[in-house]
Order: C-alpha cells, then structure tokens, then sequence
C-alpha cells in the first residue's frame, strides 16, 4: 500500500501530455471496444494511475493500491473475456466495506482494522473481472451530506473546488467525476449515492433495500442503509449493480430482488413532482429554472405530470436526524462513543450524541409517526409511475460549511432524507446544465422493486441537451438501446393486497416486475371482501349482466421465468383468469370462485380496494 500520492501535474498538464481527449473513456462500452481491439488491461491501469496524478487531490482516497498490485491483477485477467461482464473494469469502494487483508476506517483512524474476508458486494464484482483501484474517502463513519467531515482530508469536488463535493460518499463521488474510474461504490442512508452525483455531474443508483448485501459493510444505520453505484452513465450504473446484487443468506436484512434489464419506459408515465407551493429550492433561481426545464422536456416526450404536496415527504425526511434514528447510528459507533468519544470527528460525534437523551419509547413513538407519515402520502403518489424530484435544492460552498456545518448538511438531503425510510428505490442523473454553468440532476423514485423503471425513466433525461461525462472532457455517449418493455413478461392485473405498497406487493417486486398502469375493469364485475384472519383479500367476480362497476386495477409486468414461482403464492379460491378492461381490451389477472362469495363483504359500490381499505380503519 501506499499513501494516495500528490502527483507533478495539474489538468492542464495531464491535458497537455497525457491529454484526456487520447484517453480512453471509462464506460463500458467505450473499454470493451478497445478490449476487443487489443488493448491491454494493463493499459486502462496506467491511465487511471495517471489520471490520480494529473488531479492531484490527495483527498479521494484513503487507501490507494499500489500501481504494481493492480497491475499484476490486470495480468493476472488472461485474455479478454467478454463473457466476464466487467472484465478489466477499473473502480474503487468507499473505505466502509472489507477487503481482506486491507485496512477499512469508516473514516475514523481509531476505529480502523484490517478485514478478514471481502464484502460480498465487493466479492461479485472481482468475480466478474472488475480491477479494483482503491478506497475513497467518505463522511466519517457515512454521517453527512457534504463530504468534508473528515480527518483524511476532503475531496475537493471534481467540477469546482469552491463546492463541496457531496458526502458520505465523497470520494466515491468524485473519483468518478474526475474519470479516474467506470465506476464506485458508495452507500446511501440518507442520499449519500445521490447528493454527490448532482455535485459532480454523475450519476448515483440507489438500489431497493436489501437487493446489494451488507456484509461486510460498517452500518451507519443498519436498517436503512445500502450500497450505491456512482458512473458516469445509467447503463454503466445498472450494469454494475446488476453484477454486484445477489441474495445473501448471511445478511438477515438481503431481500431477493429480481433486476430486471433496462426496458423502454412506458410512452406515458405518470410523474409526480412536488407541487409549486410544496417544492424548495432555498432561493436558488437557477436551480429552479433547470428542475423545471427537465419536467417541461419530459412532458413534451408523453410524461403525465402529477403535482402533489410534498409536506408528508418532508416531515419524513426531518426524522432521520431529528428521530430516534439517530440510535443506530451511534449503535454502530457505541465502542468509541463510550470509550473514546474525541476519536470522532467534532461534528460527527455532535450529531451521533444525541442518540444518548433518546428511549426505547422515544423509539417505538418514532416508528408510529413514520407510519402515520407514510399513511399520509400514500394516497398523493397512488397511480404515479414514479416521483421526480431536484437531486438537491442548491449548491453549498466549502467556506459555508466551514461557517455552519450543520445547516447546509441538512438541505442538501432535502429530497433525499425521506426515502430509505419510505423503502423506495431512486437514481440520481445528470440533466443540461444550468444557467450559471453548473451542473443539473433530477432523481426518480419509485417503490422498492423498480430499479429498472427509474433507470429506464433516467435515460430519458440523460439524453437531453448537450454535456460532457463528468469533470471529463469526454462526450455523452448515445442513448443505449432498450428492449421493449417487458418483451418476455406476461401481463398481470391485481385488484388488492398485491398493489403497490400494500402487504403483498413483495411477491411482485421481488420477482422482477413492474408496475406499467393503473386502470379499471369494465362495468360488469363485483367485488367482495374475503374473510381473512390474515392479509385481507378481494375477490373478483364477473357477472353475466352489467349489474356490477368499473373496478380499480394494477395492471404489473413480471418475467416470464417469475411466474411459476408466483403462482404458488396464490390461494384458494383465488386464481389467474381473463379480465375485460374498460377499454374493451383484455388482461389476465385476479378472479375468484363464485361460489366463495358467500359470506364475503359487497364492496362493489367502493370500486377500489384502497377505499375499502381505509373506509375499514374508521
């Protein structure tokens, strides 16, 4: 190892000798073309290495390999292997994750100890041929939005040293920006893989919970955390977290998520933005003009925009420094807390202490106003397709923080903080820049499962206007080719409890599938209300007359290879038959035995069972 080196040459150099515009360009298909034309990996590690001296910021990473190691690695591939998906694929890992035989800090020197064994995340994607660089700076102990709260020494952001470079994951972030490799891997608990994407004109996949294994991982708060994915493109970023994600035994919070490849979006999407009177940009013109010159575009390819109050989604947001959340992030510090608190960096041990005046009742009351929270917002993102939203409000200078580290912190996540705790899946993306130069991001959420719907939406954006990759001079690639979406997944309409955010969605998401409309049934069916002594369900029942209602569907697109699998998940009296559509059109979906409405609740006059649902809690 060795410490990471300070180089000879600035920018302007490295554009002079080495020159950015002979470089290769680290995306993936730019390295797999010159793979398959000869080029050396051992090649590709001889321009990151020089990239790291030509910036020159000792501040991205911790730990930075020894060139000799990785090339030796680089030689250790053999011939190119297109069969390895990131074969000769340079990246780097925030220094929260193990690499055996490597010291992992957290970004705290007294914490530091050498690894073991490799994370899992790490592990897939050295199984797949990646090169692994090197471990980048961060927020110590992932405490942080803005990438300075550091004993290393901050990174210096990629576009403009005067801002600061986004945190936790700040070396990760700028690592990327800077072209010094494909891809990084961050971890996000409260917008730490998308706060440093709009800082650094890249993008940042924040992955549904549970589907990139946390072992091997330091939690910051181990219930809402996950690893994220920083590139320069979506492709690149999806290609790399479909790679990385795997279920995994050993992490009691790894879910089996089906990735699903990136499809075209629907001609139509329904998008919810905050509402005008609800949105903030904290007095930052050009950021509004850029958020809404993003919406006017997608409105003008087919988007249906949804404005809708995002005061719910704030106060959600406010709980994950102000609530009892605030406890597991000094559970996973509470050796050195109760020890050596002065190991923590001023600011972070401030923030974690206040863990210390919270109760277990504290907690459960905290838990009870999420939900309360979430209650609340259901109904205004009901029937969207996905939320856009500013990446962050505005853009904060090194000498603000400097004057107010708290403060600014707590902006930059103002469209970030709430979503781990609402379970939602999001990727930051880069759109035009701004007025004054600086660089554009809008993030797409979803509910957690359709990582492939938001980075497909994502595409959309990143082939707008003109801009380079990055702090790189290099050019945006074309827009990738999607597949049509779902060409081999079969349509499934569903009427209750497997909706969108209700108990049985899991047995959709989980498979890969993806919610594509919201609609209704012609007029001729009844709906009833199960008796259930667990998971309510409906029954749906088509009648021989028109004597029934228009019922509220879901129409989810789910793999083929899914199905089997899914069918097992349905009891009797239910099962899968032909439903006619309002449109005349028709779909296979949720029908029920006829004979089993007896006993059954009519809900047929609510049409919907969202209605049902709530008419029942008063």
């Amino acid at each position: 190892m060795k410490e990471p080196t300070t180089g000879g040459l600035n920018d302007a150099a490295i554009d002079a000798i080495f020159g950015m515009s002979a470089a290769i360009p680290l995306t993936l298909d730019a390295l797999r073309s010159a793979y398959a034309q000869g080029t050396s990996p051992v090649e590709v590690v001889a321009q990151v290495y020089d990239r790291i001296d030509a910036v020159a910021d000792p501040g991205i990473f911790i730990t930075l390999f020894d060139r000799a190691q990785v090339e030796a690695a680089a030689h250790a591939l053999g011939a190119y292997d297109p069969n390895l998906p990131l074969w000769g694929v340079p990246f780097a890992i925030k220094d929260n994750m193990d690499v055996a035989g490597e010291v992992t800090t957290a970004g705290c020197p007294d914490f530091a100890y050498t690894a073991e064994a490799t994370s899992t995340v790490v592990q897939n994607l050295l199984d797949a041929g990646a090169l692994l660089i090197g471990k980048t700076n961060l927020d110590q102990f992932a405490t942080g939005l803005v990438g300075v709260r550091t004993p290393y020494g901050a990174p210096l952001n990629s576009i403009d040293p005067d801002i600061v470079p986004g945190g936790s994951s700040g070396g990760s972030g700028v690592a990327v920006g800077h072209g010094i490799v494909t891809f990084a891997l961050g971890t996000d608990t409260a917008g730490s893989g998308r706060v440093p994407a709009a800082l650094n004109n890249i993008v940042g996949l924040k992955p549904t919970l549970g589907s990139l294994s946390a072992t091997g991982l330091v939690p910051a708060c181990r219930t809402l955390d996950t690893i994220s994915v920083f590139a320069l493109t979506v492709a690149d970023a999806y290609a790399a977290f479909g790679v990385a994600a795997s279920y995994d035994a050993a992490d009691s919070y790894s879910r089996a998520i089906g990735i699903a490849p990136l499809a075209q979006p629907a001609p139509y999407p329904v998008i919810a933005i905050p509402s005008p009177d609800s949105i903030r940009f904290e007095g930052d013109t050009a950021q509004a003009a850029s958020f809404a010159s993003v919406i006017e575009a997608l409105q003008e390819q087919g988007a249906v925009i949804r404005e809708i109050d995002f005061s719910a989604l704030y106060d959600v947001a406010e709980m994950l420094y102000y609530g009892p959340w605030v406890a597991e992030r000094y559970a996973a510090t509470e050796a050195l807390m109760t020890t050596n608190p002065d190991a923590l960096f001023p600011v972070t041990r401030k923030i974690i202490s206040g863990a210390e005046a919270l109760t277990a009742v504290d907690a459960f009351k905290g838990l009870y106003r999420l939900k309360d929270l979430i209650r609340k917002a259901e109904p205004l993102i009901d029937g969207c397709d996905a939320l856009c939203v500013p990446t962050i409000p505005t853009f904060f200078t090194v000498a603000e923080l400097e004057a107010d580290p708290i403060g600014p912190n707590n902006k930059l996540g103002t469209y970030t903080n709430f979503v781990n705790l609402m379970d939602m899946c999001g990727i930051a993306v880069p759109a035009p820049p701004r007025s004054d130069g600086r660089p554009g991001s809008v993030t797409f959420l979803a509910s957690a499962g359709e990582d492939a719907k938001v980075a497909s939406l994502a595409t959309r954006v990143e082939a707008m206007g003109t801009r380079t990759l990055g702090a790189t001079d290099w050019a945006r690639p074309a827009a990738p080719v999607l597949a049509a979406p779902c060409s081999s997944a079969i349509q499934i309409a569903v009427c209750g409890a497997h909706m969108d955010g209700l108990p049985l969605n899991e047995h959709l998401t989980s498979r890969g599938a993806i919610k594509v409309k919201t609609t209704r049934t012609a007029a001729d069916y009844g709906f009833y209300a199960l008796p259930s002594d667990d998971v309510a369900r409906p029954a749906l029942v088509r009648h021989a007359t028109e004597q029934g209602a228009e019922v509220s569907l879901e129409i989810w697109e789910m793999p083929e290879a899914q199905f089997g699998s899914f069918m097992k998940t349905i009891p009797a009296p239910l099962g899968i038959g032909t439903i006619k559509l309002v449109d005349g059109s028709t779909v296979q979906g949720f029908l029920c035995e006829a004979v089993a409405i007896d006993g059954a609740t009519d809900i047929t006059d609510l049409a919907d069972w969202r209605a049902y649902i709530a008419q029942s809690r008063t």
